[in-house]
């Protein structure tokens, strides 16, 4: 259990840190994506992992990703 924990621990500093890269680029609309899909993939790695969302019922699943979905399309639609 201890060995899933930091590498998902591993891989949430691996994005932040090419995350914080990203934005030092110029600004594009690639990179603003490539953020938020980082962004996204953290925000259910911690979710999963250490929420323990993945013993939960279907429902907060279901509705975890479906958030997800809603809000990350309405983000791209206004990008």
């Amino acid at each position: 259990m201890k060995e899933k924990s930091f590498i998902t621990f591993s891989i949430l500093i691996l994005f932040t840190i090419i995350g914080a890269f990203l934005s030092a680029l110029p600004l594009s609309k690639t990179i603003v994506v490539s953020i938020v899909i980082f962004s996204i993939i953290k925000f259910l790695l911690v979710a999963f992992q250490f929420m323990e969302i993945k013993k939960a019922h279907f429902f907060w699943k279901f509705l975890l990703v479906f958030y997800i979905i809603i809000l990350s399309s309405v983000f791209f639609v206004f990008l």
